[in-house]
């Protein structure tokens, strides 16, 4: 038995310079939707692709960057990868590929934050 009953929705925080043009972002380069602005907070939300799964903005003078690294599926990553890095987006050295497991690539959003994209091996997808 758990101590605790989590429901089916994750909120993954980060910390931002600027929640707007971070939500922004995030839309444009990953398709993602604007949950809501609560100004008075000084914190934004935006929904993944993925349902329950939410990104928390936090805005900070000094974010403090690359404190989780949220890790998104993808189908293609070569594909992915070049799409963003044709918007100007800063990768970690080379997609790295375990044959039948998986493929990752690590980028960064404009503060620094390190996000992952991978793409499932295991089943020839």
């Amino acid at each position: 038995m758990s101590v605790i009953s989590p429901d089916n929705t994750i909120t993954i925080a980060l910390s931002v310079r600027d929640r707007h043009a971070s939500a922004d972002w995030y839309g444009n380069m990953l398709g993602f939707d604007l949950s809501y602005h609560m100004d008075e907070a000084g914190w934004s939300e935006v929904r993944t692709n993925t349902p329950g799964v939410t990104l928390g903005l936090g805005e900070q003078a000094e974010p403090a960057p690359g404190n989780t690294v949220p890790v998104f599926g993808i189908a293609d990553i070569t594909a992915a990868r070049t799409a963003l890095e044709a918007e100007g987006v800063r990768f970690d050295g080379e997609t790295i590929t375990v044959e039948g497991m998986v493929s990752t690539a690590t980028f960064y959003d404009p503060d620094g934050n390190a996000l992952m994209l991978a793409q499932d091996l295991s089943s020839g997808a």
